[in-house]
């Protein structure tokens, strides 16, 4: 791993105003569940304890992290979120739920998984990130050729990465990147492998919104 400069955020970074309640979660609960801006980062250490370690990047209103988290007690869970809304809903549900197995950061993931060791996460979830339909900015998309790479050195042997979108657009975009991707394997073997919703997944209020131009549809792939 090298330093690399800082990535740029597009978009909002917050929405509606934050409760007072809320608002005293990020100042107290967010502090302490976050970790520092600097230096190594390995999951392994923050989540001591744990021998399944899993990400999920862009967790939105926190649902799925949430849900998983209360499903999986012995496993430890990172998320990291941009918008300052998400982060607050996440940390409202893990105070609700007395969760000690999630940390939650609001960040940009592209550089805090850069200061991760290989071979960190057993699973990643990267579930309807923001499409960012228009042509000319493709290159905001979280999926790139790089980022995919990240994915790869990230899992673990056998490890899985989930990837899920309701815009065609990037369905197109990132599934030629995922399958070019060297040390990842897509695991469908049929229509209903990426057109059902996983056993195991979590349908969130946003996927029930039906917001996007299709289906959802979730990539799985495994790490070689």
């Amino acid at each position: 791993m090298t330093d690399q400069p800082r990535k740029r955020l597009y978009g909002r970074s917050q929405g509606h105003k934050l409760s007072p309640r809320q608002q005293q979660l990020v100042v107290t609960l967010g502090a302490e569940l976050s970790w520092s801006d600097e230096g190594r980062l390995d999951p392994a250490a923050l989540l001591p304890g744990f021998e399944t370690h899993v990400l999920e990047i862009g967790f939105g209103a926190a649902e799925h992290l949430i849900g998983q988290a209360q499903r999986n007690s012995e496993t430890g869970y990172l998320g990291i979120e941009p918008f300052l809304n998400g982060v607050a809903k996440a940390l409202t549900g893990i105070k609700a739920h007395a969760l000690t197995n999630v940390r939650v950061k609001r960040a940009d993931a592209r550089d805090e998984i850069a200061r991760m060791p290989d071979a960190a996460f057993d699973q990643i979830y990267l579930l309807f990130p923001d499409p960012w339909p228009k042509r000319r900015h493709a290159k905001r998309r979280f999926v790139q050729t790089e980022t995919a790479a990240e994915f790869a050195r990230l899992l673990k042997p056998g490890g899985r990465l989930r990837m899920a979108t309701d815009v065609r657009v990037y369905a197109d975009h990132a599934l030629p990147i995922l399958l070019e991707t060297p040390g990842l394997s897509w695991t469908a073997q049929q229509a209903s492998d990426w057109r059902d919703n996983p056993a195991d997944h979590i349908v969130t209020r946003y996927q029930s919104k039906h917001l996007g131009d299709i289906d959802p549809v979730f990539f799985d792939f495994v790490k070689g």
